[in-house]
């Protein structure tokens, strides 16, 4: 847990505007301190396994965040993922997108003219 200076310290270099506390970007800056701290404190404590629970925990949430975030705003995603120097969550692509995205490809490539068979 990061005590109340550390936690100031985070918002004012990730906040938004003026008094930004709790926007994405603040939320997710603070949850990666807190994983690095929870990291640092497992490696002396390898048998502490509820705080290992409590690490994967805050983990999946800030997965969620990244994924709320590049949804609503992928410059500021990317902006962050690599302020904090962070992956982003793999984007999960449905076989209908994909096919969506081939026939559209296809009649890009036909001039946008769709083929209209007659039986």
């Amino acid at each position: 847990m990061l005590d109340k200076k550390a936690k100031e310290k985070v918002i004012a270099k990730f906040r938004t505007h003026e008094s930004d506390t709790g926007s994405s970007q603040v939320q997710i800056a603070i949850l990666s301190e807190e994983i690095k701290e929870l990291a640092g404190h497992l490696i002396g404590h390898k048998k502490d396994h509820s705080s290992r629970r409590g690490l994967l925990k805050k983990v999946s949430e800030r997965r969620k965040l990244l994924r709320y975030l590049e949804r609503e705003n992928a410059e500021a995603a990317m902006e962050l993922a690599k302020r904090l120097k962070i992956k982003l969550p793999k984007r999960e692509v449905t076989k209908a997108m994909e096919e969506a995205e081939e026939a559209a490809a296809i009649l890009e490539a036909e001039n946008a003219q769709p083929v209209v068979e007659t039986v």
